[in-house]
């Protein structure tokens, strides 16, 4: 039986990582790829079937020699990201410009290269992860919000125009995660406490939840969703009436 091939973006820690391992579980062949070649080969060598591949998403060779070096790809996860943190007045526009490069132009490189290939081999599916923000701002990371909301519409336009092409555009919005870019917050256990208490289910999420719901967006199970935002978020995007109770 042969393998199918995932390649997954910013996998070298965080939530990429434990996707790359849940996917290993599940029988794919992994494209570890991460801008630090250090931290893709620490994740790859740890699995079996998973290759480690150095490259910046920013760049359309480093993605086309991506998808050849792994074979092809049957699922891409754009999970690459970067945060930058200021008041919107104060952002300075080189790092406005870095957060938009990475976390939305640098998905559409990706998904690009990934598309070319699936289009001429049966199709596949694309895994956007973006972020509540993209839904519900918050204050001093306005070029994050603004990306990941970008990657949404993104999203929305690649599954109208690639599902011909029998390719299915998802994405992801990841709640209060403990790890990855958040794991700094959290280590603050006043902050984890005032936000654990903020999720309708009580806890934060973990980076194995995102991982499960990319693994069921990148099965056959999901065969027929397209171009959807899946909130894994513990409720936080409808709990606002739940902090202003009318007693």
């Amino acid at each position: 039986m042969t393998r199918r091939k995932m390649l997954i973006t910013g996998a070298g820690a965080g939530i990429g990582a434990a996707l790359a391992a849940r996917a290993a579980d599940a029988g794919y062949t992994i494209g570890v790829m991460d801008a630090d070649e250090l931290r893709a080969r620490d994740v790859a060598e740890k699995l079996d079937n998973a290759v480690a591949l150095a490259g910046d998403v920013r760049d359309a060779a480093d993605m086309a020699a991506a998808v050849r070096r792994l074979g092809g790809v049957d699922v891409l996860v754009n999970n690459a990201g970067i945060l930058r943190t200021s008041p919107l007045i104060d952002h300075s526009p080189d790092d406005f410009r870095l957060v938009m490069d990475v976390n939305l132009t640098g998905a559409f490189i990706a998904a690009q290269a990934a598309a070319r290939h699936m289009q001429d081999h049966g199709g596949g599916a694309i895994i956007n992860i973006s972020s509540i923000n993209a839904l519900h701002p918050s204050p001093n990371c306005g070029a994050y919000v603004a990306a990941k909301a970008g990657l949404i519409g993104l999203t929305q336009q690649m599954s109208i125009e690639w599902g011909r092409f029998g390719i299915r555009v998802n994405a992801i919005a990841p709640g209060f995660i403990d790890g990855g870019m958040s794991s700094p917050y959290y280590a603050n256990a006043k902050v984890r406490e005032r936000r654990s208490a903020a999720v309708p289910l009580g806890r934060l999420g973990t980076v194995d939840d995102v991982a499960d719901a990319a693994i069921f967006l990148a099965s056959e199970q999901s065969a027929y969703i397209n171009g959807v935002t899946l909130a894994v978020d513990g409720g936080v995007i409808n709990s606002v009436l739940l902090q202003l109770p009318r007693e």
